[in-house]
């Protein structure tokens, strides 16, 4: 098909333009990176209160209570003066997070918290009783942090994990049960998320309190047969291996049980849910009857998760659904049970797009929303007034609108305004909403709103970032969409310099992410520290792109899925694809066209380098996978099936395998101590580009993980992008 130039200038200028562009301030690396003066704000420590339409805000000075509807503040809960006269060592400052018990009149906060991996942490918790005006640690400090503490619903007790066992704490009482005793380093984990569970399939806390309080279902991972990973920890006089378990394509997963322990009678139960030696147990959850579990259990090609409703009177297990899918199937947290303790509102994909039904336990599955959108999640479920919320793209792929719907699949409405970007927070009543909206050309702006969608009050609007992007003259960004020489049509992003001038020719740098289900173009404002440093560059004389191929999200399953047992050929394509589209464009140089990403966008910027036949002058790789043979299984194997079953899916889009293909410059960046994708994949890259005599650059950071952060590391980093951007293209 012939390539058609369908630019559709989406956007509004994101500001009043200088009347002189040459009075702009610079944007510098050390602004960016050192001095982090290009964050939008945020509103930090929001919470949702249990009880009503409040909400909570934590600042350096209190925790205040609001009302939702016109955002009154209704009492101080906790003051930063009455805490640290409570507890001298701590202050609002040294609160990592807070939690109320339903009550509110007791809280815990944990501080000191580090984190283990992506999602889990550990910390020392303190429970403050607000009525007594008194502060107590949870537990003995001596005995190490703890992780994931969690009230009783009646707020008497507390539940957490330390050191791979799960531990019950009665606050009357002042008494400590351990639930498990069995934990062990790299053997047995009680409670909490193995690191592949958690890495893949969005969980760390891995134990749930009944309704009632009266049991607690928790996850028992052996990862005993799991094989290990180390990597090189420097800074003393022997450096040190960490050493974890870390199941690569193809390898033994952790053996995952299900355990209910009863508090009354201290006796734990393990749910018998057959073979469990090649299969994922993603969730848990209570029906609100608190006596039936339900249990989510997939297959190991996750193409087929089957929920199990447990009763802990009858000891009974039934299947009360399956959801099926021909390539994969994503697991979400979209899964709501009804009161009447037999029906659910989920999300599937199971006729070509995501949607919203309503499922009978063992009975009729009833297709609520419905056509050729995507919905990308629920946000809340009114079970009195029996209306879904949720979010979609129905007003264009773009686009991530908030609707509601009946239960009955009737009565939609849009909620949001149709142009932009939302993400909506609800109080538990559903009567009110905290919604978060940018567009392309308009910081986050957070209100208030009530749940016919009305905005009550704004609570933050960012002008003061607003004003900073003008006084720096950040450039607009737009939308545009091409067709491909293969007929596909492509969305993406572009920014020209402030002072673009279509007489003349530009160097252009793409950047990719690229990944399965992913989205980097959007009608939404970017608010990645990456964003004002593509505003740097432009400043520099450089045009900035950024496309969405095949694999990635918005458009239905064939278009993301047509990627399976084949991961990484056509989002290279597309990639390449782009590149060349930009050549005909007559304000492009041809020339001088680089692409960069970091982790799956470092692997698709040096596949889509490797084999673009020279399409592409640079190329920068940041923490890239270059095998799939050295990336973890659940992630892996949803894709492309186990190395076993699939060899060619795994070489054929290899980096390494296309290592001798490359032209043009090159560097590649990795952290030593990416316990997510490990250096071994650069390692590897780097063994075949001097095989094929390829000339290159590296850079490996000490003791730094997949974010490659901390201390002046990030400042260091882009100071390297940046240079090998102006030095070669």
């Amino acid at each position: 098909m012939k390539k058609q130039n369908i630019f559709f200038v989406f956007t509004a200028v994101l500001f009043l333009i200088c009347n002189s562009i040459y009075a702009q301030k610079s944007i510098t690396v050390e602004d960016i990176w050192k001095n982090y003066k290009f964050y939008p704000q945020s509103v930090p420590g929001f919470n949702t209160s249990l009880n009503g339409d409040f909400y909570t805000v934590k600042t350096l000075l209190s925790i205040d209570k609001y009302k939702f509807v016109d955002q009154t503040k209704v009492s101080t809960l906790l003051s930063n003066d009455d805490l640290k006269a409570m507890h001298s060592n701590l202050t609002m400052r040294s609160i990592n997070s807070y939690a109320f018990d339903r009550t509110e009149t007791k809280m815990l906060v944990s501080t000191q918290m580090e984190s283990i991996y992506r999602r889990s942490s550990k910390a020392y918790y303190y429970i403050v009783d607000l009525a007594a005006r008194t502060v107590k640690s949870l537990s003995d400090t001596a005995l190490d942090k703890q992780s994931f503490a969690t009230f009783s619903p009646d707020g008497s007790k507390v539940a957490f994990v330390r050191n791979n066992n799960l531990f019950v704490k009665d606050l009357a009482a002042n008494t400590e049960t351990a639930v498990t005793t069995d934990g062990l380093d790299r053997h047995i984990i009680n409670g909490m998320a193995d690191w592949v569970y958690e890495e893949e399939l969005d969980m760390s806390q891995c134990f749930y309190w009944s309704p009632d309080g009266q049991n607690i279902a928790f996850l028992r991972f052996d990862e005993s047969r799991v094989k290990e990973f180390s990597f090189t920890m420097y800074g003393g006089l022997y450096p040190q291996e960490h050493c974890y378990k870390y199941p690569k394509a193809g390898e033994d997963n952790s053996i995952v049980d299900v355990l209910i322990y009863n508090i009354n009678t201290a006796h734990t139960t393990t749910v018998d849910m057959g073979d469990n030696s090649d299969c994922y147990i993603p969730r848990l959850y209570w029906l609100p009857n608190a006596q039936d579990l339900v249990i989510l259990k997939m297959n190991r090609h996750q193409n087929q998760l089957d929920f199990f409703r447990y009763n802990t009177i009858s000891k009974n297990k039934d299947l009360i659904y399956t959801d099926l899918n021909d390539k994969w199937l994503d697991v979400t947290h979209d899964y709501y049970f009804l009161n009447d303790n037999k029906s659910m509102i989920v999300t599937s994909e199971r006729d070509g797009y995501n949607h919203i039904y309503h499922v009978v336990f063992g009975g009729a599955v009833t297709q609520l929303t419905k056509g050729n959108f995507e919905v990308a999640g629920i946000c809340a479920v009114d079970k009195e007034k029996k209306y879904i919320y949720y979010l979609s793209n129905e007003s264009g792929t773009l686009n991530r609108d908030l609707y509601r719907i009946s239960m009955n699949g009737k009565d939609k409405k849009m909620l949001s305004n149709g142009k932009g970007w939302n993400n909506a927070t609800f109080s538990p009543t559903c009567r009110y909403y905290r919604n978060v909206y940018s567009d392309i050309a308009t910081p986050p702006v957070y209100t208030l709103n009530n749940a016919n969608g009305k905005v009550l009050s704004t609570m933050l609007d960012n002008a003061a970032y607003k004003q900073l992007m003008q006084e720096y003259g950040f450039a607009p960004v737009e939308l545009f969409s091409f067709v491909s020489e293969e007929g596909i049509s492509i969305n993406g992003s572009i920014i020209k310099p402030l002072d673009f001038d279509p007489s003349k020719k530009y160097p252009v740098l793409m950047h990719v992410y690229g990944g399965p289900g992913s989205q980097e173009v959007s009608n939404s404002f970017s608010g990645s520290m990456d964003f004002a440093w593509y505003q740097m560059l432009a400043q520099k004389g450089y045009i900035i792109v950024c496309t969405d191929g095949r694999g990635t999200a918005t458009k239905g399953d064939e278009f993301k899925k047509c990627i399976y047992k084949q991961m990484g050929k056509y989002e290279a394509i597309d990639q390449i694809a782009t590149a060349k589209y930009l050549k005909t464009l007559p304000y492009v140089d041809g020339n001088r066209i680089g692409i960069w990403g970091w982790s799956f966008g470092g692997y698709l910027s040096s596949l889509a380098m490797f084999t673009g036949d020279g399409v592409f002058k640079m190329a920068m790789a940041v923490a890239p996978v270059t095998t799939w043979r050295y990336y973890d299984n659940i992630y892996t194997e949803r894709y492309l099936q186990t190395p076993q079953e699939n060899e060619a899916g795994y070489d054929d889009n290899s980096p390494i395998t296309h290592a001798y293909k490359l032209k043009g410059n090159y560097l590649l960046v990795h952290g030593l101590a990416d316990d997510n994708v490990h250096v071994q994949n650069s390692v590897d890259l780097i063994t075949a580009l001097n095989k094929a005599e390829k000339q290159y650059e590296q850079y490996f950071y000490p003791n730094k993980n997949h974010g490659i952060y901390g201390g002046n590391t990030r400042y260091h980093l882009y100071i390297k992008l940046t240079d090998f951007v102006l030095k070669n293209l």
